[in-house]
């Protein structure tokens, strides 16, 4: 590549055509030359204007849109919340009742089944006293009849009896009214001293 040169501190051409200006040479940077200051003021008040024009008829009233929305959808979501809040503290209060109710209803249903149970129970007691006094009755009379009828016997044994201890101890005979009133007067001397 050949490369031409004007001067050994000056600006030269590249084989493509490019100039290059050689090290050494200083120029001012482009924002910080005083030539250009009163462009740059300018295009700057330029800009600033029309991005504050934009922002404050597009950008700026579309936010506050989003956000006035935003705070809408906020308070109708609070005040469904309160809402929602009220019915369900409503439901726990009907539910509370309810349960009161159901809980006063049972020991009323539980009350009335120890009541019938307890006159059930009182009754068929009642019935077999009843049974058991009439039994107790029939048994007791029988067994009067039979004590009775044991001791009518137990004269009539008890003069049999006499008539044979007299029989082989005296070798004497005796009728049965004699010895039935010995008898009588034994027992009934015995009755009088029980």
């Amino acid at each position: 590549m050949a490369t031409t040169s004007d001067t050994p501190e000056g600006p030269f051409t590249t084989g493509e055509g490019v100039v290059v200006e050689t090290p050494g040479e200083h120029n001012n940077f482009p924002p910080f030359d005083a030539s250009t200051f009163a462009s740059q003021l300018l295009w700057f008040a330029i800009t600033f204007a029309v991005l504050y024009y934009v922002m404050a008829k597009v950008a700026l009233p579309r936010l506050g849109g989003i956000i006035e929305g935003r705070r809408d959808r906020i308070a109708a979501d609070l005040d469904t919340a309160e809402r929602l809040k009220g019915e369900s503290e409503d439901a726990a209060r009907n539910y509370e009742k309810a349960l009161a109710q159901a809980r006063a209803k049972a020991s009323t249903i539980a009350e009335e089944a120890r009541t019938e149970a307890k006159t059930k129970a009182d009754s068929q007691r009642t019935e077999l006293e009843r049974a058991l006094a009439d039994r107790l009755t029939a048994a007791e009379t029988r067994i009067s009849d039979i004590k009775h009828r044991a001791l009518s016997e137990v004269g009539a044994i008890a003069g049999e009896a006499t008539e044979a201890v007299v029989a082989s101890l005296i070798g004497a005979t005796t009728t049965p009214d004699e010895v039935g009133a010995a008898v009588r007067d034994v027992l009934s001397e015995r009755d009088a001293n029980a």
